[in-house]
């Protein structure tokens, strides 16, 4: 029985955990509203035509991958907010698989006991804040793992011998063909490659570092058919110079909230381990499994892992960004296919006596139980004040405000492209007239007659919400109106209804 435990048991339980994980990301896929980039994913992808689609795409910042993915997604299953969610939580699922089976390589390759590598790995990936978060995103982050994941795989075989030639030159295709996927999915996916590229090139690969730079050069050319919106000044003009919150933030992504205290429970745990739980050299530990003789390599298992390419990116990143700001924390999801394999691996070598593995197990119980509600922090009702996702619940105005007429907002767009999500997924009928912007709220007031009801809406951080519908506001009150808050009570909605009162010069 304590045979079959070790051999099944604890595999049978990590799989229903990951399981677990996975389904209720999979129960959540429509709890929320869409937030205004997967509104916006909506809005670029939802078109009539492929054509009209790369057009669209020639005024984003980017690339076109995914919405060409999701676009295809759409002419063939349909186009609402359930099928874009259910499509990034089947890419979340795939990219799992791939790193789980690259931890499972490596530790192979350096003589680590691979079922343990294997369960950690699968834990990492399934059941850790950062990929669970973007499981059921309409956004390119749950792809853009998977093709980097698939990369680091490919690569991986490139770096260990290759058992034929017809097998090299399979792995080197498929290598360029997912290096050149990652870099059309996300711009990160480009500077991430390009110094896996620089790197090869300096550890005199020759081959490995030139196929990653011809499989750049699509992305490159997309950069210069987007050029004119690329590089205007006001294209990313929101994301900030780097500083110490933008460090704490991509930690609380991956590791849930409170990260620097967990990180500090982790370092006590090796801590502990070091000195009680007796780690790595402990030859004469009986119970252990004679770990594999490694086989040959060409790297160490931080080249091996795309380790070293990834830090050189991130440290790329990060020094360009105090002069123009290009690091962003959901942007460092890029780092999950070469970290969590490592991770795996190093944890997975680990040779405890009996204190450490009980420890270990506590402390990685903890993990998996803390885990199993901040993963979700944002995407489920009653976890956060409305269960919003990025502080936005533009649902709630669509219901609210559906048949409603003399409709106007600063973020017009947005609110009509939820519309119309609602009216797909049935829960509003289509509304008789579509969002105005700010200008043609102007336009209406210039008409005459004035008329006797305006209804002004928007979402957010209730800032920022205030900062946008307060000049359109002003507007209608100097034409006699009076404004007052109606619609739902719920966090990041702003409903004004504004009656006319007395018109001007009456």
């Amino acid at each position: 029985m304590k045979l079959f435990w070790r051999r099944f048991g604890v595999g049978s339980v990590v799989i229903l955990v990951c399981a677990a994980f996975a389904l209720k990301a999979l129960l959540l896929v429509d709890a929320t509203s869409l937030w205004s980039d997967e509104l916006y994913s909506v809005g670029k992808s939802f078109q009539p035509s492929f054509r009209a689609l790369l057009e669209m795409l020639r005024n984003d910042t980017h690339p076109p991958v995914y919405y060409t993915i999701v676009w295809l997604w759409g002419q063939s299953v349909g186009q609402n907010a359930l099928t874009l969610r259910i499509l990034s939580w089947l890419a979340y699922g795939l990219g799992g698989v791939v790193m789980v089976l690259q931890s499972g390589a490596l530790a192979q390759a350096f003589g680590v006991l691979r079922g343990r590598t294997l369960s950690l790995a699968a834990l990492l990936v399934f059941c850790s804040p950062f990929p669970v978060r973007f499981a059921i995103e309409g956004k390119s982050y749950a792809f853009l793992v998977l093709f980097v994941g698939l990369a680091w795989w490919w690569r991986r075989r490139l770096l260990q011998p290759a058992a034929s030639r017809t097998a090299f030159v399979r792995d080197f295709l498929f290598y360029g063909f997912t290096v050149c996927l990652a870099a059309l999915t996300h711009f990160y996916g480009l500077f991430l490659f390009a110094a896996a590229a620089v790197w090869d090139i300096w550890q005199q690969r020759w081959r490995l570092g030139g196929i990653a730079i011809v499989a750049l050069v699509p992305a490159l050319a997309w950069i210069t058919y987007a050029a004119a919106y690329l590089f205007r000044d006001s294209t990313g003009g929101w994301l900030a110079q780097p500083d110490f919150a933008l460090f704490e933030e991509t930690l609380a992504r991956a590791l849930g909230p409170w990260p620097l205290p967990k990180l500090v429970l982790f370092v006590l745990l090796m801590l502990v381990l070091r000195r009680w739980g007796r780690l790595a050299g402990n030859d004469d530990e009986g119970h252990l499994l004679e770990a594999p003789r490694p086989a040959l390599v060409a790297g160490s298992l931080l080249d091996l892992s795309g380790l070293i390419p990834s830090a050189l990116m991130l440290l790329a990143v990060v020094a360009v960004s105090f002069l123009k700001p290009l690091a962003f924390s959901r942007y460092f999801v890029v780092l999950l296919p070469s970290v969590i394999p490592l991770l795996a691996v190093q944890l997975g070598g680990l040779q405890l006596n009996s204190i450490g593995r009980a420890l270990a197990l506590v402390v990685l119980t903890a993990f998996i139980a803390l885990w199993w509600q901040q993963s979700y922090l944002g995407i489920q009702p009653g976890v956060s004040s409305v269960g919003d996702r990025e502080q936005d619940n533009f649902r709630a105005i669509s219901q609210f405000m559906a048949g409603k007429q003399e409709r106007y907002g600063p973020r017009s767009r947005l609110l009509n492209l939820s519309d119309r999500m609602e009216v797909e997924a049935g829960r509003i009928l289509e509304s008789p007239s579509l969002w105005g912007d700010g200008d043609l709220l102007e336009k209406r007031l210039e008409s005459s007659p004035l008329l006797s009801l305006i209804w002004l809406a928007s979402s957010g951080p209730e800032q920022s919400m205030r900062r946008r519908l307060n000049p359109l506001m002003q507007r209608v009150e100097t034409r006699g109106y009076e404004c007052r808050e109606d619609g739902p009570k719920l966090d990041y909605t702003g409903v004004m209804r504004c009656t006319l009162i007395k018109a001007p010069g009456g």
